[in-house]
């Protein structure tokens, strides 16, 4: 079927950010609206971005990858660590080589910090820190599970902490390694890197349906994904010595079955926690994108609303 609109790159109004819950329905809209506008999907989701984690983060398949050109999947081992702005580094880069091609960029994911990186145009600590202030954080929220550093980091930096899960490890000794290292605040920081404002247009649409049916999918994606082979996966990256990042041995479903190896739960409880914890995960998305006060919320089925908001705004 011919693409249902061929415009000018310049007659876009802006870039289609699409985001929302896991299992949701949006990758199959983003597909959808990629075929109809010729554009490129661009990925958002911090875990399809390793190589050989392919059931558990339910990558594309050959044949959707072979339908529309996909962009930051399988671009790091699962041995290393991404963070948000080396992220923020190769999505820019795709961006400017799909403009200059006259070409639409369509990001699509769950990710959060990703979507609300791009839409405000934050720009992330180039301070480096030196490893023994890094040692030390890490051994103060070792020391009781991250009570007392998160305490230090209510006392320091109030901002960033009531933005941080107190759980949230990697970004609670993040902060305040930042503040031990420069005297400066993480949340200052950001600040002041809002002011430049984004580097491009972006307008985000949150993809969501009625709780009870997303957890429904969400049992039954779980359930796919176990058809599919995610316990011999995972087990076969373990073998290999591959799941050895402190991100990627945290990704839902990996981080489960991991501990089934390891004897810590049964193999039908496993399954169950795998579940739970995707609806938990699926919660907190929500309630990050509902502090993205200009989102436009849609069903899965409203394509024409992304068509329309990107044509008519420019008209």
């Amino acid at each position: 079927m011919p693409p249902l609109l061929t415009l000018p790159i310049g007659q876009i109004s802006h870039i289609p950010i699409i985001c929302g819950p896991t299992a949701v329905g949006k990758s199959a809209l983003a597909l959808s609206l990629c075929k109809d506008l010729t554009a490129e999907l661009v990925s958002m989701d911090s875990m399809q971005i390793y190589r050989g984690m392919n059931i558990g983060t339910a990558k594309p398949s050959n044949q959707e990858r072979e339908e529309v050109v996909h962009h930051l999947i399988d671009i790091v081992d699962t041995d290393q660590d991404f963070s948000v702005a080396s992220y923020l580094e190769h999505a820019y880069g795709v961006i400017e080589k799909l403009l200059k091609a006259e070409i639409l960029p369509v990001f699509c994911g769950g990710t959060g910090q990703y979507a609300t990186s791009l839409f405000e145009g934050i720009e992330y600590s180039p301070i480096t820190v030196l490893p023994e202030i890094r040692q030390e954080i890490t051994e103060l929220y070792n020391l009781d599970n991250g009570d007392t550093a998160y305490r230090e980091l209510l006392r320091v930096d109030p901002v960033s902490a009531e933005k941080i899960h107190p759980n949230n490890a990697k970004r609670v000794i993040r902060a305040l390694e930042v503040y031990r290292q420069s005297n400066q605040t993480l949340s200052g920081y950001r600040d002041r890197s809002l002011i430049h404002g984004p580097r491009y247009p972006f307008k985000v649409f949150v993809v969501n349906m009625p709780r009870e049916i997303l957890y429904q999918r969400i049992d039954r994606r779980v359930d796919e994904m176990i058809m599919k082979g995610l316990e011999q996966e995972v087990s076969d990256l373990l073998k290999n010595g591959k799941l050895t990042g402190s991100t990627s041995i945290q990704a839902i479903g990996y981080k489960e079955f991991t501990e089934y190896f390891d004897g810590l739960r049964s193999y039908e409880d496993t399954i169950s926690l795998i579940k739970q914890r995707t609806r938990n995960y699926a919660k907190r998305q929500l309630t990050w994108f509902k502090r993205m006060k200009e989102a436009v919320w849609i069903s899965p089925d409203d394509k024409d609303v992304i068509i329309d908001s990107i044509t008519l705004d420019y008209a």
